[in-house]
């Protein structure tokens, strides 16, 4: 793909989170997923507007692309986020299998308008000394119920 098209592609993710910001739907940040040269999904942050704090635009793309693919791996796809992503987001390009992000804006950048995720990544680095939260084990025993079926569920789709 063509350098014009990934700075296209970074406007079009640039013009989600300006509308969203314009809406009041929640931070400036916008992403869109591209397939085969062609926009599959695109979505703005919409915390506010939804009440949801998972509501990223990352995870709201990889939604839309998810539902518009019929499918759960955007193995075939790339995600174009105005911004670097947060640890959240960064996990769920992770899980559905997108090969390639590009972002614009830096967490330093977020980190200056009052977005920090600083806390996340000391916490993913050492969780039991850093979590804003406590972070306790309990009920293994009645929790592995669920693995168990899984491992001998002999029709399982993996992913």
């Amino acid at each position: 793909m063509a350098d014009k098209g990934k700075k296209e592609f970074m406007k079009e993710a640039v013009a989600e989170a300006v509308r969203g910001v314009l809406a009041g739907d929640g931070g400036p940040f916008g992403a869109v997923i591209v397939r085969d040269g062609e926009v599959v999904s695109k979505a703005h942050n919409m915390v506010i507007r939804l009440n949801d704090p998972t509501a990223h635009a990352e995870i709201l793309a990889i939604r839309g692309a998810c539902a518009t693919l019929g499918r759960f791996s955007l193995e075939d796809c790339q995600i174009y986020s105005s911004c670097e992503p947060c640890p959240m987001c960064f996990s769920a390009v992770h899980w559905a299998r997108i090969p390639v992000l590009y972002f614009g804006c830096t967490r330093s950048d977020a980190e200056r308008i009052g977005f920090d995720d600083s806390l996340l990544y000391k916490m993913l680095q050492d969780p039991g000394e850093k979590a804003s939260f406590k972070i306790k084990r309990t009920g293994r025993e009645d929790a592995l119920e669920a693995f168990e079926l899984w491992e001998a569920k002999t029709d399982k789709v993996a992913y």
